[in-house]
This record gives structure tokens, sequence and C-alpha cells, in this order.
């Protein structure tokens, strides 16, 4: 007997290199799920929420950098999908989303759930095809792949579910090998004259330098600079390392700044970097980059080239300059360290949330993969998070969308066997809640911990800043240990610095299994960024007065 038509399209992607599938059966793709279950060796995970699917399919390709799938059904199903393939979309994971749909011969007729899919996913996705003949199906299933993998985004298949149930053909000579990638090999004597004319040059890297940090420390004695990281670029580098000054913009470091301020010259590795106001606007620039695009994508690169960190890293052969610049940021550097350790400090009262990360920090493995939830969990995590080389950091970098936490976990879970740690504020924990079933049902051994301060702490701290009057971030305080514990995970409770250090240290140390670190933290911290002008600082501190006076 041949093959349907929905079972050639998930052998042709199962062959192809996806290995499991995100989403929620429905009445649509139920020829799909068929065909799941009759390929036997592609694995099925179903999530609460299809938009916890596409989040974890993100977060996996984030990790593993393989090519991941998500579904929903007609409608409704394949809708909730977006918010999650619109992160994959901003940050270059390779996904492809299946979308059930009614029968061919009902579109068009206002039938229940039948809604233009072609139409809504057409932003989201670099390649958006429906299957309308049988015969095509393998041919788009492999087209939808090599967009995916190749290009870096989102991949949209429609499914109209009488064609997925007619006859089709597997044809394994349409099953290509995989192209070989190119060979760089690029002329740095213009990059090496630049080097020697700076005094105080400075190594920005990025997601692209993973990897490479043993390379990127040895560049930086060499030429004496300073070593800045973009978000993606934490884990890279060790953060206690003398040359490190840490992170740059809205959630970075004051040697950060003070380093990019008087620099003379700026090496771009691996980075599109969004916050160009924190880079002084005439600052000669060179950037590193496999993407042609993402040269002098936000600012003017004054020489780009088109090449991997580790090839540009290997080739580059400069002279040892014998005045360090790196040497001028040490001070900066120490007392940044120091002020952080004094709000880091465990004592008595409310439990501040630098707190959190700092200890975390100390118990987590070497090469844990940490995942950052958006909004002050992350000025946290980056801050506070000090880590040595060998961790790997993974956010909704370009989309910023709070409640991916959990569905990321999940996601990166399945990308490797390291330790997997969540970083997650209260409010974007109670958006994914269904999602902790799914953690239970599969067995996903991930650390979570809840910054639970019963607010929207970074809308509150931009409404003061701004001068506004605090208000609608006030959350309904929640008890996560007891959600947590009446799923079947198990969870601690943290309301005293003296149960701080022992519950993250007894959670971490459980092996194979998932648990919840539900930390109470004071309500009122709000993270300074590293520098405010005077109109910030002025409706900052207004704000805070009218509000204590009240």
């Amino acid at each position: 007997m041949g093959r349907t038509t929905a079972e050639v399209i998930i052998d042709t992607l199962y062959n192809l290199g996806v290995e499991r599938i995100y989403g929620i059966p429905g009445d649509s793709l139920n020829p799909v799920m068929d065909a799941i279950r009759k390929n036997g060796q592609i694995q099925f995970i179903q999530v609460r929420h299809e938009e916890g699917a596409a989040l974890a399919a993100s977060f996996e390709s984030k990790i593993s950098g393989k090519v991941t799938a998500c579904m929903g059904t007609s409608g409704p199903g394949s809708i909730h999908l977006l918010n999650g393939l619109y992160d994959a979309k901003m940050d270059h994971s390779s996904v492809i989303a299946l979308t059930g749909q009614v029968e061919t011969e009902l579109i068009g007729t206002d039938y229940f759930q039948e809604v233009n899919l072609g139409s809504i996913f057409q932003d989201v996705s670099l390649y958006s095809a429906e299957i309308i003949s049988p015969k095509s199906a393998q041919e788009i299933a492999k087209r939808a792949f090599r967009e995916a993998k190749y290009r870096g985004g989102v991949s949209h298949l429609t499914l109209p579910a009488d064609v997925m149930r007619l006859p089709s053909e597997y044809n394994e000579e349409l099953m290509e090998q995989a192209p070989v990638l190119p060979v760089y090999n690029p002329d740095l004597s213009e990059v090496n004259s630049l080097i020697e004319k700076s005094s105080s040059p400075v190594l920005f890297i990025g997601k692209g330098a993973r990897g490479c940090g043993g390379q990127i420390l040895d560049l930086s004695e060499k030429i004496g600079a300073p070593v800045i990281y973009a978000l993606n670029g934490k884990g890279i580098v060790d953060d206690l390392d003398r040359r490190v000054a840490g992170s740059l913009g809205l959630l970075g470091t004051k040697p950060s700044v003070k380093a990019i301020e008087n620099a003379d010259l700026l090496i771009m590795i691996g980075s599109s970097y969004p916050y160009i106001q924190f880079i002084p606007e005439k600052l000669m620039t060179i950037q590193v980059d496999t993407n042609p695009v993402s040269i002098g994508k936000r600012r003017r690169s004054d020489l780009g080239l088109i090449c991997d960190a580790k090839t540009f890293l290997n080739l580059l052969d400069v002279k040892p300059k014998e005045e360090k610049y790196y040497h001028r940021i040490e001070s900066e550097k120490k007392e940044w360290i120091s002020n952080l350790e004094k709000r880091e400090q465990y004592g008595k009262g409310l439990i501040r949330p630098e707190s959190v990360p700092a200890i975390i920090s100390k118990y987590a493995e070497k090469n844990a993969t940490v995942v950052v939830d958006t909004g002050n969990v992350t000025v946290w995590g980056v801050r506070n998070f000090r880590t040595g080389p060998g961790r790997t950091f993974v956010y909704s970098s370009w989309l910023g969308s709070m409640g991916i936490g959990i569905p990321g976990t999940v996601g990166a879970s399945y990308s490797s066997g390291n330790q997997i740690i969540g970083l997650i504020g209260d409010g974007s924990f109670a958006m994914s809640l269904p999602e902790l079933a799914t953690i239970k049902k599969y067995k996903r051994p991930v650390k979570l911990f809840v910054f639970n301060n019963s607010e929207l702490g970074m809308i509150k701290f931009e409404e003061e800043v701004m001068g506004f009057p605090n208000f609608g971030t006030d959350l309904f305080p929640l008890n996560f240990a007891k959600i947590g514990e009446a799923i079947g995970i198990k969870s601690f409770r943290v309301e005293k610095y003296d149960q701080l250090e022992p519950a993250i240290k007894e959670s971490l140390s459980i092996v194979g299994e998932p648990t919840i670190v539900d930390v109470v933290i004071d309500p009122d911290e709000a993270p300074m960024p590293p520098k405010l002008n005077f109109s910030q600082v002025k409706g900052y501190v207004t704000s805070l007065l009218k509000e204590r006076l009240e």
C-alpha cells in the first residue's frame, strides 16, 4: 500500500533531519497525526498551547542549530503559533510551521475555522506554500526544510485535510546530500593596519563568536583590547577576567560604557548590535559576519568582512602591543563588580533579586544552558549571573517576548543533555503556566527559578523613568511553588534569605527531574541602566519622590 500525502511530508521532514514536532492535535491535522504515528521515529511533543509549541521549537533551534517543527490546526490553533514564530523569525531560528486547513472544497466559503493562513503567515515566513497536489508534496516539504535551514528563519506549510488523505509517492532520489559550506579566506592586511595604528581598540562579540572564547581572549591580550559583548555573547568569555568589560547597552555595565567611549577602533565579531546609541557615531569600525546583510545594517562599518569568527581569528596576524588599553578600565571594573556584590549580599529583610542569579551561578554546572525571560529578570541574568566560558545563554533577543521561559526550557532540554536553567519573572511565568504540564508529562529535567515580586517590574520602572505615576503594573500574588506541587513538580517557596541558598543548591542537585524555586523578591528593587542622561534621571527621581510622598 502506498503512502498518503501526509505520510510523504512527515517522512520527508524526518529523513531530512527534523527530530520532533511540537503541537496540539486538531481535526484538520488528523491525517498528519496518523502519519506521525506511522512514521514511529519522529517524536510528537504535545504542548498545552500552540504558542508554547512554536517557542519550544524556536529555542531548540537557537541552541542546536537544527531545523525544528511545530504545528497547529485550522484557524485558532494555527494563529496561536504566531508569537513563537516571530521569535524564530527575529532570532533566525530554523523552524517549520505546519498548519492544518479545512478541505479544499470549503476554502472561500466562510466555513467553520476557515482563515486565510497563507495571508496571515506571509510576513513571519521566509517561505510559505499550500499543498494542493499530492504530486508536489515531497518537493515542497524539502523546499521548506532548505529555506528554514540555509536562510535561518520560518518556513510555513498549509495542509488541507482532504489533500493530506490522498495517495502520494515518496521518491528517495529527491532527497539530497547537504551542500558544501563556503570556505572563507579574506584579505586581512587592512585589518592588521587599522589595529596597528590603534591605541585603544575594543573587541565587541556576539552570538557569531560562540566557541571562540579562547581565541577572543588571546587577541584581547595581544592587542590590549577590552572585550565587551552583546546579549547573545554572554558565556563566550569569563565575566571575571580583567580584560572582559561585560555587556553593552541598556542591560550593560559601566566598564563597557567607559571602554567604548574612549575607544579609537571597534572590532565587531558576529553581532549586528541594535542599540547603536551606545556606540560613538564616528568610531572607526571593523565588522566581521557571515551574513552580508548584517554588515553596516544599523551603523556605518568602515571595513566589512564576510567571514566566520573562527576563521577570522585564526588568520589574523597582528603585532603585540606593549600598552594595554584594558588596563585603563580595570579600576572601573573592580568598582562595578564590588557594587554588584554589595547588592547581592545575603542579609535580612526582603530578598534582593540580584542575589538569585549570583547564587545560581555558584552551583550551576559549567556547561549549563540558561534561558532568560524578558523583563527585569533579563537585567539580573546578564549582570549578576557572572560566569566563566562554557555556559550558553539564550533569550527572546530581538522580539523580546514575555512568557518564553517555560516553553523555552522545554525546547532547550531537547537540544542537548546539558543542565537547563530558566530565569523567569512572575509575570512571564504566569503567561506560560500550562507548559508546566508539558514538563511533567515528558519528564524534562529543567530547573525553573521564579523572580516573584507581584509586579510587572520593568514596566513599572519604565513608567517611573518617563515621569509617569505607576499604574496597571501590580499583579495578583501567586504561590508558584504550590502550583508546581499540584502538577507534581518538586517545588520550593523562598521568602527569607536564609532559605535562598539551600533551596537553590538542592534544586540544582536533583538529577533527572524538574524543579521550581519560587523566590519572593523586593518589588521596589529597580535596575539602573549603566548610563542615564539628565532628563531621564530628573524624571526618575521626580516620580519616585512623588510616589513616596503620596
